[in-house]
């Protein structure tokens, strides 16, 4: 699940299967280039396969942009790491943090995320390959990169280096500065979940909370919805109207619990969807893309639109229009096929959901379940429904064991809420239901942490918009002042 994160980067609109289907996995948004400006082009980096093992001298080729129009002799280095998606060069023309390299005049690069995008460090993704699909490797991947640009540029000695990251690569930023002090003088983390955690239940208390700023007509409108939906799976008839109103691709067979999961889930992704990226301003879809919490609220408190779940499919409706899917597929073992395909060419693999379901399994958890009885889902989807998915996908020896071991090693390794690195800034949005498992509030005076009000995931990272909240200029205003004093600092 999780982090989500970039689907082109990651955008799944074109991909059925219940849990492809929608962005709510904490990826950073691409962004739409709207003048004739030339794009940075692909470049390639010769990076180690294995950076634990100083007897594997296997090598491939690494994904990067970098542009020099800014640049000053003397001046810092900029590096967005990449996430679990694509990294296109749009950002480096377009990202908010353009507006920083211009003002201190900075060289800029991002650099992909192994196995995402275009950076494929093996023939395809089986499990025996997707050893090398860790955190660690990541980070140690963009500290050779940091060396090896060094000297490619002959930069002067005390360059400043500052690394930028969003969600997942939000972690990277932080865990980068905190792993790699040496290469790295600050970080601006947004939205990163530094804390792993197997069943995060918080993820849908945040959800809730986040509706409630519309009114407490909202929620309690969408939790009526749930009631009625579990009631009528139980009939032949509910069944036939819930198929009919929701626009499922198939009839409804309740004696497989992991498809009843399954749709479940996929109707509380549209809601998550749209509280998570809320207002932001990645304008990725189309212009007339407005979906809101308001817009959301607006179905759902509309009592002529019918009952509430009628109103609930009103939301399903929009969102299948705005993907121009013709249906809803939910079917459990669909979505599991996808991601069992090892070829790069795959659904999964292409747009990278096979490549961050096997972290989530192995290192982050992330589960955003239903387990906390006081949600707005019930127990529509419980833990057990995701650690399957890690069984069905990579093979028997993927355990909620596993899933939970590797979750408290990431946590041993980085510190979880307890990180501790200087010259970080942790930015996150009151909206965003990611902000549950990150640093929210600094500890010391050399770590900032900004709780945006009412800004959703990632919103500081995106080109700023005459509508932003005074709160979100305000963050982003100070991020550069921090920035400017660790590029200044003895």
């Amino acid at each position: 699940m999780a982090l989500l994160l970039q689907i082109s980067l990651l955008l799944l609109a074109s991909i059925t299967g219940a849990v492809l289907r929608r962005d709510r996995y904490g990826r950073l948004g691409t962004l739409t280039i709207t003048d004739d400006k030339p794009l940075p082009p692909d470049q390639w980096f010769t990076q180690l396969l294995d950076h634990s093992d100083p007897t594997n001298n296997n090598t491939w080729q690494q994904r990067y942009q970098s542009l020099s129009d800014y640049y000053v002799t003397g001046g810092p280095v900029f590096i967005m790491l990449g996430g679990e998606g694509e990294a296109t060069p749009v950002w480096l023309v377009k990202g908010n943090w353009v507006n920083y390299a211009k003002k201190y005049k900075a060289l800029m690069f991002q650099l992909e995320h192994r196995f995402y995008g275009k950076s494929h460090p093996t023939s395809d993704l089986s499990v025996a390959n997707l050893r090398y699909l860790t955190s660690e490797q990541a980070l140690a991947d963009a500290a050779y990169f940091i060396q090896e640009i060094t000297v490619q540029y002959s930069l002067p000695t005390g360059t400043r280096w500052i690394v930028f990251g969003g969600s997942y690569s939000g972690n990277l930023a932080a865990w980068l500065r905190y792993k790699y002090p040496h290469l790295v003088h600050g970080a601006m983390s947004a939205s990163g979940p530094v804390l792993a955690k197997t069943d995060f239940t918080e993820y849908m208390d945040v959800v809730t909370q986040s509706l409630s700023t519309y009114g407490e007509n909202c929620p309690k409108a969408i939790k009526s919805a749930n009631r009625l939906i579990n009631k009528n799976l139980k009939n032949k008839k509910g069944k036939k109207t819930i198929f009919k109103q929701f626009r499922l691709c198939d009839t409804i067979n309740v004696t497989n619990q992991f498809d009843i999961y399954s749709l479940l889930e996929a109707m509380a992704d549209n809601i998550a969807g749209i509280v998570q990226y809320n207002k932001d301003n990645r304008a990725f879809r189309s212009s007339t893309w407005n979906i809101t919490i308001d817009t959301v609220c607006d179905i759902m408190v509309n009592q002529s639109l019918g009952n509430t779940q009628a109103r609930y499919a009103a939301v399903n409706t929009l969102l299948l229009d705005a993907y121009e899917e013709n249906c809803l597929d939910y079917k459990y073992n669909n979505y599991i096929e996808e991601l069992k395909n090892i070829s790069w060419g795959g659904i999964g693999g292409y747009y990278g959901a096979r490549q961050w379901t096997y972290q989530t399994c192995t290192e982050f958890g992330y589960y955003q379940t239903s387990e906390n009885k006081t949600d707005l889902f019930g127990n529509d989807f419980p833990l057990n429904f995701f650690i399957q998915q890690c069984t069905d996908i990579f093979g028997k020896s993927f355990t909620k064991d596993v899933v939970d071991a590797g979750v408290y090693r990431t946590n041993t390794i980085y510190g979880g809420l307890d990180l501790s690195a200087t010259n970080v800034v942790y930015v996150h949005g009151s909206i965003d239901p990611w902000h549950a498992l990150g640093i929210t509030s600094a500890r010391d005076n050399q770590t900032t942490a900004l709780l945006i009000n009412g800004t959703a995931h990632c919103a500081n990272m995106y080109p700023p918009a005459k509508t932003d909240l005074p709160a979100l200029k305000a963050a982003r205003k100070e991020v550069g002042v921090l920035i400017g004093k660790w590029i200044e600092q003895e």
